[in-house]
């Protein structure tokens, strides 16, 4: 068994930091995912006002904005000057410009950025696999068939790789610009890099 003394020269010798960091670096992804994970149904328990709070405005947004696009389709449907009542090309793109900046643009609260940074997302997954698609865009006779079938065998770990490069390197020089909660969970890719610690705060 090492002693107390020869375990603190072992932590704090700089020839081990970057193993060390590695270590503690895995001890906080272990500590923080469980930390979020295992209390979640608890702390809902706990809040459940604000949980029953945040569905019923999360409710009300995607019914406020149904009626909106719906009611702007009508509208847009027997203004087309093609023909009374047929839908035009384009019309689904203002109907929902209308209502997603009457209902979302007007009220950016927590529930509505959230409602929208996932819809975000979704629209630039789709618009990525449209970009490969025959006859999309002047370019789309550029890309050949095997370049298609690589680019999509491909986009996903390249769009991983990218958002987790960019989300650590704003949060290591612009950190300010990250909202709170995720600059918390960043914990497990920079607290770990500190090796100014003994043996009875290198679990901490």
């Amino acid at each position: 068994m090492l002693s107390q003394s020869r375990l603190d020269e072992l932590v704090l010798n700089p020839d081990l930091a970057p193993f060390l960091s590695l270590v503690k670096g895995a001890r906080n992804g272990i500590v923080y995912g469980s930390k979020v994970r295992f209390p979640h149904a608890l702390v809902f328990r706990e809040k459940i006002k604000l949980v029953l709070k945040a569905t019923r405005q999360h409710a009300r947004n995607l019914s406020t904005f149904a009626i909106i696009y719906k009611a702007s389709m009508i509208v847009l449907r027997n203004l087309n000057p093609a023909g009374r009542g047929k839908e035009g090309r384009y019309d689904s793109f203002f109907a929902g410009l209308l209502g997603g900046y009457a209902v979302f643009g007007r009220q950016p609260g927590s529930v509505s950025q959230q409602i929208v940074i996932y819809v975000f997302a979704r629209v630039m997954l789709s618009l990525a696999k449209l970009a490969v698609q025959p006859d999309m865009h002047p370019l789309s006779s550029l890309i050949t068939p095997e370049a298609r079938a690589s680019i999509t065998n491909n986009a996903w770990p390249v769009f991983a790789s990218f958002s987790w490069a960019f989300v650590m390197y704003i949060f290591r020089w612009y950190p300010e610009t990250l909202v709170s909660s995720l600059r918390s969970s960043m914990i497990i890719g920079t607290h770990s890099e500190h090796c100014s610690y003994t043996t009875n705060n290198m679990w901490e």
